[in-house]
């Protein structure tokens, strides 16, 4: 039985130094580490400066309306003049806002317009017609004594169907009673 034993301690320090062999070869090696310093750039001689011609760069884009347009004439002129309540004679201080829109027309005759009349809801369809219809006149009227050619104005009446401001109360009726020159043709594309 001795042989046994002896056999038996050496199967298991067999088996231990096994082990211990397999452990050690599945075990990770530690990576080796290089330097992370960049490396120095290369010396030139150093040159005298040399002129450079001067950078052209492109023009800003311009966002003003192209003259002659639709929208350089809502932005820059105005296309709406307001009318008191049951009225339909221009107003003192629509003046200003008609005589610089006969001023555009005459610098650009090509350019064919609308005046459309407008009204509040008070009254009815037929009266605000009617009054939609002189206000708009009144305007051409306007237009033609100072100097734009009578041929280039169309006018036309919505009464109170085409609200600017849906809303109720005088404020919105204020908004409502207007004529607006709205621009048919001819105009430059923008």
């Amino acid at each position: 039985m001795v042989t046994n034993r002896n056999t038996g301690s050496a199967l298991r320090l067999a088996l231990i130094a096994v082990t211990a062999l397999s452990l050690a070869a599945c075990a990770s090696k530690p990576k080796p580490s290089y330097p992370t310093t960049q490396p120095a750039a290369p010396q030139r001689p150093v040159e005298a400066p040399r002129p450079q011609a001067p950078i052209s760069r492109p023009e800003p884009v311009s966002q003003a309306p192209l003259p002659g347009s639709e929208r350089d004439f809502v932005v820059n002129i105005g296309d709406r003049v307001y009318f008191d309540y049951d009225k339909y004679s221009v107003r003192t201080d629509a003046g200003p806002l008609l005589d610089a829109q006969a001023s555009w027309l005459k610098r650009f005759p090509a350019v064919q317009v609308r005046i459309e009349g407008n009204c509040d809801e008070r009254g009815t369809q037929e009266y605000n017609l009617a009054l939609g219809a002189r206000r708009a006149n009144a305007i051409r009227e306007y237009l033609v004594a100072h100097g734009v050619e009578a041929g280039r104005i169309t006018t036309v009446s919505f009464g109170k169907e085409k609200p600017i401001d849906s809303g109720s109360g005088e404020s919105a009726d204020q908004h409502n009673r207007n004529a607006r020159t709205a621009i048919v043709s001819g105009a430059r594309m923008q």
